[in-house]
């Protein structure tokens, strides 16, 4: 909703979204590192893969 939201917003947008990746990415470790399941671990390693990719595309944005 966050990302809807300030591609919404318009203008100068790239360094936020940047911003709010890097976040995406703390939580992700965080769930990695605190999860006790290695199914969820497995997730949260997937979702770090998505957040690197997302990045890279917010880097053109800049």
């Amino acid at each position: 909703a966050a990302v809807r939201d300030l591609m919404d917003s318009g203008g100068a947008i790239g360094r936020r979204l940047d911003f709010l990746a890097q976040e995406f990415n703390r939580e992700a470790n965080t769930l990695c590192s605190k999860s006790n399941d290695v199914d969820l671990t497995a997730l949260g390693l997937d979702l770090k893969a998505v957040i690197d990719q997302m990045r890279e595309q917010i880097q053109n944005l800049e």
